[in-house]
């Protein structure tokens, strides 16, 4: 076996190494669904903001692994395209799941509030990044002051969330196919205690997020051995291993019946990768994070920006059902992210 601190590694290792922390992230976001579910019904929160909150902290681990272990070894453009294309990767996850959603369009039934204005706080928060790139360069102790705003910018969107949640002024209207988000008493999960439950969260999201640590080892390693750039390997390959855990808790949430809770993880996990480039620009010691950020980078970043976009509208327009079982904006999500591949292969 290779010395896991001696890169590159041989290309097998390197294709093994992805293989396996896939598999290990399947395994385990299949069984957060579940706890998931127990405990947003358990805490009262509700799947909406229980998904963006600790689902999206929990899935979204891997991934700030990933980010910071590639810019702590110089590799910033990596651990930048690694966030933001997993934000792209992560949104199509939608579309997949509505694939397994056989009612209507997933959008539809799992419209809510709180989703709504979560989707607006990833736009702000994946604009103050994009922002960051453009303003001079500035340092504080080796950190860029934006990654304070979009921390700042974060605490504060989920206050209000939390807030307007508790006293809405808007509500999306109850159809036929919405499916509301209630508790599932027939869960087994549910007869559990709360400690066991927090426990298992805790363990299986620590097991999925040490998965993330050798993806980025042999990410560095799949650009020394290729010669592929940066912004492939971090915002395509990185970016699809780091958004297995919301895709398959979305799916596994959807087969539960948790619609509103597979939106949420998606967004969750989206609005957490926006952060992990802050934790990104900390553990970069040689600038900003948000400097070093070249055009495939910005493409990835601008891709995920017009993908949330979409996201938004399908929850407004809330289409009942479109072309191929998916609604207008499931197809433009797998449209955007496959131009977007496209376009960093070149």
């Amino acid at each position: 076996m290779p010395d896991p601190t001696a890169l590159p590694w041989p290309l097998p290792w390197t294709a093994g190494v992805f293989l396996v922390a896939g598999a290990i992230t399947v395994a385990g976001s299949i069984r957060l669904a579940g706890l998931g579910d127990a405990l947003a019904d358990r805490t009262g929160w509700g799947e909406a903001l229980f998904g963006v909150v600790f689902f999206g902290v929990v899935t979204g681990l891997s991934g700030i692994i990933m980010t910071v272990v590639a810019a702590g070894s110089g590799e910033a453009g990596l651990g930048y395209s690694n966030a933001v294309g997993g934000i792209a990767a992560q949104t199509t996850a939608v579309a997949v799941a509505d694939a397994f959603h056989r009612r209507a369009n997933l959008e539809h039934a799992a419209a809510s509030l709180s989703n709504l204005l979560s989707g607006c706080l990833l736009i702000g928060l994946l604009s103050l990044a994009l922002l960051a790139s453009y303003v001079p360069e500035t340092t504080v102790g080796g950190v860029d002051p934006m990654s304070g705003v979009i921390v700042a910018a974060y605490v504060g969107g989920l206050v209000l969330i939390r807030r307007a949640g508790a006293q809405p002024m808007w509500q999306a209207i109850s159809t036929a196919e919405t499916e509301p988000d209630v508790p599932h008493d027939d869960s087994p999960l549910n007869r559990r205690s709360s400690r066991w439950l927090w426990s298992r969260f805790a363990v299986v999201g620590l097991l999925v997020a040490a998965s993330g640590w050798l993806v980025a080892l042999a990410a560095e390693s799949l650009v020394a051995i290729t010669g592929l750039t940066t912004g492939f390997v971090g915002g395509v390959l990185m970016g699809v291993v780091n958004a297995l855990p919301e895709t398959v808790t979305a799916v596994a949430a959807v087969r539960r019946g948790a619609v509103t809770l597979a939106v949420a993880a998606v967004l969750g996990g989206n609005i957490v990768d926006v952060l992990t480039l802050v934790a990104g620009d900390i553990a970069y010691r040689q600038g900003s994070i948000y400097h070093s950020a070249g055009h495939h980078e910005l493409l990835a970043t601008t891709t995920s920006l017009f993908m949330t976009a979409t996201l938004l509208g399908g929850l407004l327009i809330r289409q009942t059902c479109g072309w191929g079982r998916l609604g207008f904006e499931g197809v433009l999500l797998l449209v955007s992210y496959a131009a977007m591949t496209a376009l960093l292969a070149l």
